[in-house]
C-alpha cells in the first residue's frame, strides 16, 4: 500500500497545526458540540476556557486517566491547553499539570490563557512528543486526545512516555485505530495525517508495541468515532466510519 515519506508527513503535519494555531485552518464544527460527542461532561467543559478548545479530539482521556488530587500528569500534543485546564482543576494546588506541543502559536497562547485564568499548576513546555523535555520517574499519568498518530517513530513516542513514567504509572490515550484497510487515496492525501486518520495503526500493533517496551495491563477499548468526528475529517468519496474508530488506551509501567 502507497504512503507518503516520512519528510512529507512531518512537514505536512507541522504546517496543518501551525494553520490551526493561527486561524487558517477552519475548523468547520462546533467545539463545544464535538467535545460532547467524544465524551465530554458539562462540568468538563465549564472547566475549559472557551478559547482553548479547539475541537481537534477524539475522545476524553480523563474518564479512563482519573488525575488524582496531587499528581503530576503530562498531556502530549495539549494544543491550547484544553486537556491540560481541565486536568488542572482535578489535580488541584497540590498537583502538576505539564503541556507538550511542538507548535510554538500553541504553547504562547496556552500560557497566555493560563496567566489570564489564574492557573498557577500548569506548565507548557515547546517540544517533540518523541524528544520529551521532561524528567525521567516523574510523572503520575500521561494523557493525549488524538495526537501520537500524528508521529511517524510511534516506538520513541512510547518509549518516552516510558521513560518519564513514575514506576507504577500510567496511561490514558484517545486515538484513532484503523478498523479495516485504509485506502491509498487517504494515505496518499497529506492533510489526512493532520488529522490523525491517516497515521493510525490497529489495536493489535499498539498492544504488541506496548509490551515490546515493556507496558503491563495493556487495554484497547474501541469506541465508533462519532458522527461530528467523521464529518469533520472524513473524505466525501470514502465512509470513514467504516475504516477507523476511536480508542482509549490505558497500561501501565511496571514496578
Amino acid at each position: 500500500m502507497a504512503k507518503l515519506e516520512k519528510e512529507k508527513i512531518d512537514k505536512s503535519v507541522k504546517e496543518f497545526y501551525s494553520d490551526v494555531a493561527d486561524g487558517n485552518e477552519t475548523i468547520k464544527i462546533d467545539s463545544v458540540k464535538l467535545s460532547e460527542s467524544i465524551g465530554y461532561s458539562k462540568e468538563d467543559l465549564e472547566n475549559i476556557p472557551e478559547e482553548a478548545n479547539l475541537g481537534l479530539g477524539c475522545g476524553n482521556p480523563l474518564i479512563d486517566g482519573k488525575p488524582m488530587e496531587g499528581e503530576t500528569v503530562l498531556d502530549l500534543g495539549c494544543g491550547k491547553g484544553m486537556d491540560v485546564f481541565n486536568t488542572a482543576k482535578k489535580v488541584g494546588s497540590s498537583g502538576l499539570v505539564i503541556g507538550v506541543d511542538m507548535t510554538p502559536q500553541m504553547i504562547e497562547t496556552a500560557r497566555k490563557i493560563a496567566k489570564g485564568r489564574k492557573f498557577t499548576n500548569t506548565d507548557f513546555r515547546l517540544g517533540e512528543i518523541e524528544h520529551l523535555p521532561v524528567a525521567d520517574n516523574s510523572i503520575d499519568l500521561v494523557i493525549s486526545n488524538c495526537v501520537i498518530n500524528l508521529s511517524t517513530d510511534k516506538k520513541a513516542v512510547y518509549s518516552e512516555i516510558y521513560r518519564v513514567l513514575k514506576p507504577g504509572g500510567r496511561i490514558s490515550i484517545a486515538d484513532i485505530v484503523h478498523i479495516k484497510e485504509i485506502p491509498d487515496s487517504v494515505l496518499n492525501n497529506p492533510k489526512m495525517y493532520g488529522t490523525c486518520v491517516a497515521g493510525a495503526g490497529s489495536c493489535e500493533y499498539r498492544e504488541n508495541l506496548l509490551k515490546e517496551i515493556g507496558f503491563k495491563n495493556i487495554e484497547v477499548r474501541l469506541k465508533p468515532a462519532s458522527k461530528e468526528y467523521v464529518k469533520k475529517w472524513g473524505i466525501d468519496e470514502i465512509p470513514l466510519e467504516e475504516y477507523i474508530s476511536s480508542s482509549i488506551t490505558v497500561a501501565y509501567k511496571g514496578k
